[in-house]
């Protein structure tokens, strides 16, 4: 592809470098953005589920806000990985490097453990 007209797609930090891969590759990055776009979705529907569930039950309603709080954190923490994880991705592929290590991961497991947890104990309590 011409060098002009590389420059010219949006993030050129991402396609002003290196070599266009595969599309079979670049398509399965944007199946993979668009898995945490879904999740993130999740997460945003679950914590809204879990505020409206707290005005039913008025004696823990604020443990359950708290989980609906960082619920809806973790969806906005998946909505803002999803375009890095995507950039980041892209631009390896274009460079011929390694793609970098997911980092965001491991915290959104232990965070999604946490409230399961919590909620059981609630509900159970």
């Amino acid at each position: 592809m011409p060098a002009q007209q590389r420059d010219s797609r949006w993030p050129g930090w991402v396609y002003g470098r290196g070599d266009d891969p595969d599309p079979r590759f670049s398509l399965a990055n944007e199946r993979t953005f668009l898995a945490w776009v879904r999740t993130g979705l999740a997460f945003v529907t679950a914590g809204l589920g879990i505020a409206a569930l707290s005005h039913f039950a008025p004696q823990t309603g604020r443990r359950f806000t708290l989980a609906a709080v960082v619920m809806l954190l973790c969806g906005v923490v998946c909505g803002v990985t999803a375009l890095t994880r995507w950039a980041r991705n892209e631009r390896a592929m274009r460079l011929g490097t390694a793609l970098p290590r997911p980092t965001v991961l491991p915290m959104l497991t232990v965070v999604l453990l946490l409230i399961a947890g919590l909620t059981a104990i609630t509900l159970l309590g």
